[in-house]
């Protein structure tokens, strides 16, 4: 081969290395390493599979070199006489050679034929292609999180591929706006929510639909969002119909809901521009459960609110005319309020409530009458008083039932005298009944258990201190799984549901588990340390000393001091009209202005 030759085919390789590296975007390292095995491969078919050939190309003169290569292994170990020499055959070729040292041979330059060129040309593709698309997994996964721009390149049943530039994405089915129609060629705008590395390429997951698609979009169009004084704290949609977004600052000076709106609603009517006329309520975030769930529950104005933390579950009543409002169409309000604030919300009407309220009062009448027998007036009065269980007129100062309208120090006396012996009846009974089901005594000697709780815990089979000591707290409190149509079902425990919180249980077992010596009394004092709660105290304005936060002065304060610049009334008849419009069968007005 002449000197020319030689020279033209060397530049011919650099160049080949650079197109495919700029074109592919990828190292041109990359290319010139899948060359070389290329070559490697092509040698070995020349040569035999069973030698070590190895393959250089120069990255700045293009120049290659061949060889094949030997090992030199002490005498006992050699294996492959190819492949590996000895000691003393390696010293005939190199004197000062020592073991481990590589004996090179170079190979002359030979023409590839056909087959040769055809595989060495499927091992340098693969091997781009592989570099390829680890390049793509490399640029998009730390881009998770962020507002991507394409080009529709094809639509096939519903999903939605994208041309990213150096990439393509998919808007699967699930992930687009319902109603919503891209042609090839049109523009989208999605969020990347995920990316997998699969054997064919990584997969790159884009979404329209996905909450955090909103939050994105606002943070473009708000400038307090992106610069992080106005956070939005949590973000619920029903995708192409209405959206919720709790919204929070951190400059008492800036109204959140305000600067999400902007200038005649033109921030907020960017983002549902689009999103396809989607309906944004932005609603005022509250660090109290119950204030933010009365407002994200808006246009409807809450009557009451009860909060059960243990089960993350909230009981609201609003008026009979309010609960349409609440439910919104097809219950997409209080469903979108619920996934906002993150807790289970069960809706009920003044009527329910005032004749679950009047059902409550019978039975605790009911009780007061067989337990003191007393007249159905007498057992009445004390319920309407507020007394709720038997224990509580029994053991109450005597001077909170004289004080009663028609009641006297006498009464007083004879009905804690009643109380007090019904109770130590009852006592007798279930302890007789907790002896017949056989729990042990020293169950009933645990911390926080009763008579009533004996005869439970019997009635389920736990009857020793080991049987206590193997449950977890679910089986005590219960526990929630999916059911058939996939929402939670709650699964009764032990106990009723309420009567013990999961820390109390939680603590209750290890105490039991302490008594028979699974766990020692450092550790359990321990637990019972960090079990105890903290007291929330809030100090009043007038300097009095401070007092604990309840929850029924949360729910008051819910009620009554709502933040933000608009009232709660007045937000209610600003959406009362979009509500109709919602109900109506032609669909929403498109004109109209969002919240």
């Amino acid at each position: 081969m002449s000197a020319i030759g030689v020279s033209a085919n060397r530049l011919e390789i650099l160049q080949i290395a650079n197109a495919v590296a700029a074109e592919k975007g990828i190292d041109k390292t990359i290319v010139i390493e899948a060359m070389e095995e290329a070559i490697q491969k092509a040698a070995r078919s020349r040569y035999g599979q069973e030698h070590d050939i190895r393959a250089h190309i120069d990255a700045r003169t293009g120049e290659q070199t061949l060889w094949r290569v030997q090992t030199v292994v002490p005498e006992e170990e050699l294996e492959d006489e190819v492949q590996q020499l000895t000691l003393d055959q390696a010293r005939e070729i190199d004197p000062d050679i020592e073991i481990g040292g590589e004996i090179r041979e170079e190979l002359p330059p030979f023409d590839f034929g056909r087959v040769a060129a055809q595989t060495a040309k499927q091992v340098i593709m693969q091997k781009v292609r592989d570099a390829e698309r680890d390049r793509q997994y490399d640029e998009y996964k730390d881009r998770v999180g962020e507002v991507i721009n394409g080009i529709v390149k094809r639509v096939e049943y519903g999903h939605i591929i994208v041309d990213l530039g150096r990439a393509e994405g998919i808007v699967r089915r699930g992930d687009a706006i319902p109603r919503e129609n891209f042609q090839n060629g049109d523009r989208i705008r999605a969020y990347l929510y995920k990316v997998s590395r699969e054997q064919k390429g990584p997969q790159i997951f884009l979404s329209r639909a996905h909450p955090d698609f909103m939050v994105a979009l606002f943070a473009q169009e708000v400038p307090e969002v992106y610069e992080g004084v106005i956070e939005i704290k949590s973000c619920a949609r029903d995708p192409g119909s209405r959206a919720k977004i709790g919204v929070w600052s951190n400059d008492s000076s800036i109204d959140p809901v305000g600067a999400c709106v902007g200038m005649r609603g033109a921030r907020v009517q960017a983002v549902v521009g689009e999103l396809g006329g989607e309906k944004i309520d932005i609603i005022p975030w509250s660090e109290d459960p119950a204030t933010f769930i009365v407002n994200a529950l808006q246009p409807a104005e809450v009557s009451k609110v009860v909060l059960d933390e243990d089960e993350q579950r909230v009981e609201v009543v609003v008026a009979d005319s309010q609960f349409p409002l609440a439910i919104g169409r097809r219950g997409q309000n209080v469903r979108l309020a619920s996934q906002l604030s993150g807790w289970q919300i069960d809706l009920m009407t003044e009527t329910q409530d005032s004749e679950r309220f009047q059902r409550e009062f019978q039975e605790r009448s009911a009780l007061f009458m067989k337990a003191l027998d007393a007249d159905e007036t007498l057992a009445q009065l004390l319920a309407s008083e507020g007394f709720e269980t038997v224990e509580e007129i029994a053991y109450v100062e005597q001077e909170d039932l004289s004080d009663i309208e028609g009641f006297d120090e006498e009464i007083a006396e004879e009905l804690q005298t009643r109380a007090r012996e019904y109770l130590e009846r009852l006592s007798e009974e279930l302890n007789e009944k907790r002896r017949e089901l056989g729990v042990e005594d020293d169950v009933l000697e645990l911390e926080g258990m009763t008579l009533q709780m004996a005869v439970t815990f019997g009635e389920n089979d736990v009857k020793t201190m080991e049987d206590v000591a193997g449950l977890v707290p679910d089986d005590i409190t219960g526990w929630r799984e999916p059911g058939k149509d996939g929402k939670p079902v709650f699964q009764a425990g032990i106990l009723a549901k309420g009567e013990m919180s999961a820390d109390e249980a939680q603590l209750f077992i290890m105490r039991a588990r302490n008594k028979v010596g699974w766990i020692d009394d450092e550790a359990l004092a321990a637990i019972e340390q960090e079990a105890e709660p903290d007291v929330e105290e809030i100090e009043g304005e007038d300097g009095d000393e401070a007092s604990e936060l309840t929850e029924e002065e949360r729910a008051l304060m819910a009620l009554d001091d709502l933040s933000g610049d608009v009232s709660l009334e007045e937000i209610a008849e600003l959406d009362e009209s979009d509500f109709s419009d919602d109900v109506d069968e032609e669909g929403a007005d498109d004109d109209a202005e969002p919240r």
